[in-house]
């Protein structure tokens, strides 16, 4: 009965979490013609959805959402009652680490427990959120512990994890290829089913404790290969070159494809699906942990070369005002979530006068860049807004007390003149 309903489109989905991810596939639904209801905590969140605005910045976000609001099909509720019996429920909530890098679940259980309480027999429940592997097969147990229903029997368990990126949300929740892990093959089959009604990727099926590992292999390999080109970026400032030129020439190889060093690495996936993936695992591996450590570092690293800025002009890091520019942790994003903006702040906020932040999407100390930098002494790249490689240096130093400029994502192809200038992985300044 589910399958001919989701064929027909009569499928009612609650979708639980509107963030990110959530709202984004709540849209998607909604458009391609389901009833859905989008259950969110945040008061504010779904006042503003049901308005026809987006609490968060993605391209052609405001615009589907109107239409989806408009048809009729997506309305945003905090009323746990308002998602009873519903057909399909998909769950996007966060799934961060604790301090000490643990995965801290208790959002997951907490949403699957709403479920469990709203659901009925037969309901189909998908996991979109990134979790630890065998997560999926205890969330079952745990609906059945609630509901008393078993699963793969009474019920559909999925894990179906999101592969978007933010800015290219849309266009990669449409066109990327999709995982459909079940804890059954009826349940891979119902969800495949339910998501080709806007997807045009490729559709995959298997368990959904080897759709978990995926998903965290995927950024897991991401973050592996980050680690080795921040360890190039090392040797560059060692042996006086710039990096970013010798991995492009290193990519000219067909078997070649080095990632780019930056001043971290941030986002809700690369900074912990590696812990996520080897938390269960009754095994230390050293270069999954290796490569996290050095990615950890890395606002150190930049810390090091801002104090070795300010030593060759001769002034004391206490006596400094320093401007970060970009609190987001991708650029042109206004998604600030483990953002190497801030490991860095907290790197330098006690040891120098004043920390000043600005960006163009993420409210920071100062709304527009000018009064940010005025009176400063040095400017610290950390995000790759667009906006940040098209910036006027010449004004913008006349406005400074000392022009020191560092580059910790390599928006800046050449020094200004005027300033001294350090590249994260620029050895030859």
């Amino acid at each position: 009965m589910l399958e001919k309903m989701i064929e027909e489109r009569t499928a009612e989905i609650a979708v639980i979490g509107l963030g990110y991810i959530g709202l984004p596939t709540a849209i998607m639904f909604a458009n391609a013609g389901f009833r859905v209801i989008g259950y969110e905590i945040r008061e504010k969140v779904v006042e503003k959805i049901n308005s026809g605005k987006a609490h968060i910045i993605e391209p052609e976000i405001d615009k589907l959402l109107r239409k989806a609001i408009k048809s009729g099909n997506l309305r945003a509720t905090s009323n746990p009652k308002e998602i009873r019996e519903k057909d399909v429920y998909i769950i996007c909530v966060q799934t961060p680490l604790k301090e000490d890098k643990t995965p801290n679940l208790s959002y997951l259980e907490s949403a699957v427990e709403t479920v469990a309480k709203a659901m009925k027999k037969g309901s189909l429940i998908i996991i979109e959120s990134t979790v630890p592997p065998l997560t999926t097969v205890k969330m079952a147990e745990l609906i059945e512990a609630i509901t008393g229903l078993k699963p793969g029997e009474d019920f559909y368990m999925v894990h179906a994890p999101e592969r978007v990126m933010p800015g290219r949300i849309f266009k990669e929740l449409i066109y990327n290829s999709r995982i459909f892990g079940g804890i059954t093959p009826k349940s891979a089959e119902l969800a495949e089913k339910l998501y080709r009604s806007f997807v045009k990727g490729q559709t995959l099926k298997t368990n959904s404790t080897v759709s978990e590992v995926v998903k965290l292999m995927e950024n897991t390999f991401r973050d592996v290969n980050i680690a080795l080109a921040n360890e190039f970026a090392f040797l560059a400032h060692q042996y006086g070159i710039n990096v970013f030129e010798a991995i492009e020439l290193a990519n000219t190889h067909p078997r070649v494809k080095i990632h780019v060093p930056g001043i971290g690495v941030g986002g809700h996936c690369l900074p912990k699906d590696p812990h996520l993936l080897v938390w269960p695992a009754k095994e230390d591996f050293g270069l999954i942990k290796l490569a996290r450590e050095i990615n950890d570092s890395m606002p150190l690293f930049t810390k090091d070369l801002l104090f070795e800025a300010l030593r060759t002009i001769n002034l004391p890091p206490e006596e400094a005002v320093v401007v970060i520019l970009g609190l987001a942790y991708k650029g042109n994003s206004d998604d600030p979530r483990n953002s190497p903006a801030f490991a860095f702040m907290d790197a330098i906020n006690e040891k120098v006068k004043e920390v000043r932040t600005y960006d163009p999407f993420v409210k920071g100390t100062h709304e527009s860049i000018e009064e940010a930098v005025k009176g400063a002494d040095a400017i610290v790249i950390a995000t790759d807004h667009t906006a940040f490689k098209s910036l006027n240096w010449e004004e913008l130093g006349k406005l400074m007390r000392n022009r020191i400029l560092i580059d910790g994502r390599h928006t800046v192809e050449d020094p200004p003149k005027g300033f001294i200038f350090k590249g994260l992985g620029r050895g030859e300044y």
